[in-house]
């Protein structure tokens, strides 16, 4: 396998006996906020702090994550990457297990991204 650490995650996680949450997907929605941005690099940056609220209800940090998922409608390279960089600002230097997936749409036509993680509870 090759080895990821210098873009940021892992091939494999390992989480200690315990309990895990799965957070379902989140999507760049906000309680009081009717639209998501427009930008994929904007609709990024509300699913993640969706992420981050969750963690924190959790009382979990992102050393806790095992594995994420992302979701970009239409994927490309870049896409990909205006997707990583607010993922990668909560991530620190954790390293979960990540997998990026390109889709043809998501709930609805706008929205573009969508980010899953599973967490080992502390």
């Amino acid at each position: 396998m090759w080895d990821m650490a210098s873009v940021g995650y892992s091939h494999i996680s390992v989480a200690e006996p315990g309990r895990i949450a799965f957070l379902s997907g989140q999507i760049a929605a906000a309680p009081g906020r009717e639209d998501a941005p427009k930008d994929l690099a904007g609709q990024a940056k509300l699913a993640v702090a969706s992420l981050a609220a969750a963690l924190k209800e959790l009382e979990a940090s992102a050393q806790d994550i095992v594995m994420m998922r992302v979701y970009v409608v239409n994927a490309t390279r870049e896409a990909f990457q205006q997707a990583m960089t607010p993922i990668r600002a909560l991530l620190g230097d954790a390293m979960p297990s990540m997998t990026t997936i390109g889709v043809q749409a998501l709930y609805t036509p706008e929205i573009l991204v969508e980010i899953e993680m599973v967490v080992r509870l502390p």
